[in-house]
């Protein structure tokens, strides 16, 4: 089954419970799916790894928001946010650790022989497909910026 499905599924699941924080998350999660369902040049149907790449992207978004939320010292607008992108984590495929992203990232250097800092988009091309869905992008970078200096 599609995460398209599955969200669909948990929308309902969520009007039935009346729980507004999931319900508004999930149907951003969808508006995500149909919009990229339009675009230009887009296929009718998503692959797996596109609906990954926009679930994650709509987490990175609701964490952003909160985080800026809290610097400016408004907790009463970061709670829901952090609370929606716990919704939508449910989706993505369990988060590696950072350790096993570092065996990836030294693999991925030695494989392609990378050595200086200024080799870091190369290395940051393999992982980024090998890992896609699984690490976050920023984590990966500070992990590959640390094994190239």
């Amino acid at each position: 089954m599609s995460l398209e499905k599955q969200v669909i599924d948990q929308i309902k699941t969520a009007m039935k419970a009346k729980d507004t924080i999931s319900l508004t998350a999930l149907r951003a999660l969808k508006s995500a799916f149909m919009l990229a369902k339009t675009e230009a040049g887009a296929t009718n149907t998503l692959s797996l790894e596109q609906e990954l790449k926009i679930v994650q992207k709509q987490v990175k978004q609701r964490k952003d928001s909160a985080d800026i939320f809290i610097k400016q010292g408004r907790q009463d607008l970061a709670e829901p946010e952090l609370k929606e992108a716990a919704v939508l984590e449910q989706f993505l495929p369990e988060a590696l650790s950072e350790e096993k992203i570092e065996e990836v990232v030294k693999s991925a250097i030695a494989k392609i022989g990378a050595s200086r800092v200024s080799d870091m988009g190369k290395v940051m091309g393999v992982v980024s497909k090998e890992l896609a869905g699984k690490a976050d992008g920023k984590t990966i970078a500070t992990i590959v910026r640390k094994n190239l200096l």
